[in-house]
């Protein structure tokens, strides 16, 4: 892949653009001139088939209502079996606006207002943000950190939950932001845990197509054969993999009866929004023709994370850098340069998401 051409052809200005991540460094931190790295999109065009679909759909001039159609079905079906070996019906698939109001519908729809929820730090803001701003009481177990490198301590995430007799648990998988592509083994032991007691499983998996260096996303309902599909809820979108998060269209994926008739009869209470149009077109012309894209994409992003972390090796050395095993973000510790106080202006916004 010639990177420097990519570049060229699909990296383009985004400030001036009513952009979250560019156009409003001025009004959350107080300065304009900073790089955003807060907010979780690319500056990379989302893919020619997606530009051309949209293009199609515009130029037909009628927005109205729109519904899902077989041929959305078939090419996100074929996407997931061929990139992650995940055989689904459409009777598992359920349609959103996006995982974070995802997050939130299911902290809602399974637990009441005085259940425990479990995350596990550091972890991607909304999920503390859909245990607080739902009322529920939240509880965190901290990932393990050795040299920059994360893993779950099994006995105490066991113990985090008995004693605060947890209801839920909030998995993000790929982990945003430190960038593990967790194991099955590691799937496994998480989700025995759970199931022995009475902790249903709601997984972030956003993430999935961004996997490195030999490292092979599992699907969470694909662990042990699929042991675990009855305690499982899954978020997924192709939002985050072709750049599409603007058109606002995710998939909710329940596999046990019981499970999706409560989530159904939630959706029911609240209202069930339309399917966004936009999204819909976009997201299908993703699946059937953003391979190719995809995959020079993940080049640049495993060129740029050497990069900076040979830099990083040459100018700043006690920076540590977290091997980049999942995702598209990269996670830094610079406390080999800081004095132990907080950097000046950093909120609990940015201070558990500060370099995505």
């Amino acid at each position: 892949m010639d990177i420097e051409k990519f570049c060229k052809e699909n990296c383009v200005e985004r400030r001036g653009t009513a952009s979250l991540k560019w156009d409003s460094l001025q009004e959350i931190f107080g300065d304009a001139d900073l790089l955003p790295l807060w907010v979780a999109d690319m500056e990379i065009q989302s893919p020619p088939s997606v530009r051309d679909a949209l293009v199609k759909r515009v130029e037909h001039g009628v927005f109205g209502y729109g519904r899902m159609e077989d041929g959305y079905f078939d090419a996100f079906f074929a996407w997931q079996k061929k990139h992650h070996g995940m055989d689904l019906e459409k009777e598992n698939v359920r349609f959103a606006t996006g995982v974070v109001g995802s997050l939130y519908a299911a902290v809602k729809a399974y637990t009441s207002e005085d259940a425990s929820v479990i995350i596990c730090p550091p972890v991607y803001y909304p999920f503390y943000d859909a245990v607080l701003n739902t009322g529920r009481k939240l509880v965190t177990c901290e990932l393990d950190n050795k040299d920059g490198y994360y893993t779950l301590d099994f006995e105490k995430f066991e113990k985090e939950i008995a004693d605060n007799h947890v209801k839920m648990f909030i998995l993000c998988s790929p982990h945003n932001p430190v960038s593990r592509v967790w194991s099955e083994e590691e799937l496994d032991a998480m989700f025995d845990i759970c199931r022995r007691h009475g902790v249903l499983v709601v997984s972030d998996e956003i993430h999935q197509d961004f996997s490195y260096e030999g490292k092979k996303f599992l699907s969470s309902a694909l662990v042990k054969g699929g042991k675990y599909k009855d305690i499982l809820i899954l978020l997924n979108s192709g939002s985050k993999t072709f750049n599409l998060a603007g058109l606002i269209h995710s998939h909710v994926i329940i596999f046990d009866k019981g499970l999706m008739e409560t989530y159904d009869q939630y959706i029911k209470g609240i209202g069930s929004p339309e399917v966004n149009i936009m999204g819909v077109a976009g997201m299908e012309a993703a699946f059937r023709g953003g391979e190719e894209w995809l995959d020079n994409v993940k080049s640049l992003i495993l060129h740029n994370y050497n990069y900076m972390k040979q830099e990083f090796a040459r100018e700043l050395p006690k920076v540590i850098v977290t091997p980049l095993e999942g995702t598209y973000l990269s996670w830094t510790d610079l406390r080999g340069y800081l004095d132990g106080g907080e950097p000046p202006g950093l909120s609990r916004r940015n201070a558990v998401w500060p370099v995505t």
